[in-house]
């Protein structure tokens, strides 16, 4: 089995990786996957700001990511697409915004959406990506005084004081999209 994945990013793929090796000791044949990454163009903003951006973006990598590998004549059996992003949301409370991590998983004829939950944003980090524009990734850079989060722990990382990081809440969003593929009998 080949998958193709819409990104070269390292917490990306690793979660892909770990999802693989998970589902492996339920369908073996899993464990000898090819895991084939790409860098594709998805069409999602640089920094989605609602769930229907996050949704679309997961599913045009996916799909797009399976496209590619198989004009490059390496047939995919699936393709994975994972968008990270904000759900903005103004209420009695004031403005709110809650990162989330959506997963697309896609075979060419069908396909399924799964969310990696979702967590507040402080309000240090909502001024710069909505009042500024910044993408989350260069605000939480600012925050921590670092370098690059995103690549490893990432905002969930940062968040939550390190307890869930980004390659996690890309494992739980795929575990969710690839249900109707492991379980088709409650999807049938």
């Amino acid at each position: 089995m080949r998958v193709a994945v819409g990104s070269t990013r390292g917490p990306k793929v690793e979660a892909v990786r770990r999802v693989l090796a998970t589902l492996a000791a339920r369908h073996p044949a899993l464990a000898a996957a090819e895991v084939e990454a790409r860098d594709v163009d998805h069409g999602a903003p640089p920094m989605p700001l609602t769930v229907g951006a996050l949704l679309d973006g997961a599913a045009r990598r996916a799909r797009t990511a399976l496209a590619a590998l198989r004009a490059e004549g390496r047939p995919a059996d699936l393709g994975v697409g994972m968008e990270g992003g904000l759900e903005v949301r103004t209420d009695a409370g004031g403005r709110r915004a809650f990162l989330m991590s959506w997963a697309y998983v896609c075979d060419g004829a069908r396909g399924a959406h799964g969310c990696g939950g979702a967590i507040e944003l402080p309000p240090a980090l909502l001024g710069p990506v909505l009042d500024q524009g910044q993408e989350l990734s260069q605000a939480v850079d600012a925050l921590v005084r670092g370098s690059d989060v995103r690549s490893r722990e990432g905002a969930w990382g940062v968040l939550t004081g390190g307890l869930l990081d980004r390659t996690r809440s890309f494992e739980l969003a795929l575990l969710n999209a690839w249900a109707p593929f492991f379980n088709p009998e409650v999807y049938a």
